[in-house]
């Protein structure tokens, strides 16, 4: 029963924390000054040195799935609609979800890593000395480029996945590449595109907001910088294959 307390308590806490950091963001937003130079270099981390990892993720998955239906379909000699079911799927659900996974690996794990160290330096707490907000300084910028560079990263990682599914099928499975291109867009509507962007844009959000969290609320010296950063990862990949659901439930 006591554990059972505890783990309540530490759940109700840490969505304290987090609807308190998403608050406190949102009202010093609007509010100058604005440190632009913060904001692009984290747009530079962020969006500019994950695009090797969100390509190579999305190309092989495209390529996996074009493999993968290709074999299937073509039982029921229905190949020609390997292009369209790649393109479908990565566009709606597996280019946003495993690009965010990416970028929570990547860059979650880092806010969490470089704020958990400023805390334990008392580098935070100095900013507070000087009449600087922290939350101001340091994770309106952080969250902000997260939220605006990963629909930008997912929206060329559907393009290298559908791609990905063109080089499996036509070169290596035969398929007729006229077919293949025709098909990729023929079921494809423009809220499907729109819809993974969206996810994209929250999925960003909430790896920011939670990476943040646990790196400014840090405890335990270097030891306690290890855990925020583990549960940094862990909890934003939860989050977003929790709100994945939830989305997708509204969207479509």
């Amino acid at each position: 029963m006591a554990t059972l307390i505890r783990l309540a308590e530490s759940f109700f806490t840490e969505m304290g924390r987090f609807a308190m950091m998403l608050w406190r963001v949102l009202m010093w937003t609007p509010r100058p000054p604005y440190d632009w130079r913060q904001l692009f270099q984290q747009m530079q981390r962020v969006g500019v040195q994950s695009i090797p990892v969100v390509a190579l993720t999305a190309l092989f998955t495209g390529m996996v799935m074009a493999l993968q239906s290709y074999r299937v379909l073509v039982r029921f000699s229905a190949e020609g609609y390997v292009g369209s079911l790649v393109g479908v799927s990565m566009v709606r659900e597996l280019a946003c979800v495993l690009g965010a996974l990416m970028v929570a690996g990547r860059c979650g794990s880092a806010m969490g890593a470089e704020l958990g160290t400023m805390r334990v330096t008392e580098q935070i707490d100095a900013l507070e000395v000087l009449a600087t907000d922290p939350i101001h300084y340091l994770v309106v910028p952080r969250v902000w480029a997260t939220a605006l560079m990963l629909p930008l990263l997912i929206a060329m990682a559907d393009a290298v996945g559908i791609y990905g599914g063109y080089v499996v099928a036509v070169l290596m499975m035969g398929a007729n590449p006229v077919t293949y291109a025709s098909n990729s867009f023929q079921f494809m509507e423009l809220n499907d595109l729109t819809s993974g962007l969206i996810k994209a844009a929250v999925f960003g959000l909430l790896i920011a907001v939670i990476g943040c969290q646990k790196g400014f609320y840090t405890r335990g010296g270097a030891a306690g910088v290890g855990r925020s950063t583990t549960q940094a990862v862990v909890l934003g990949s939860i989050a977003v294959l929790i709100a994945d659901f939830f989305l997708t439930k509204v969207l479509f």
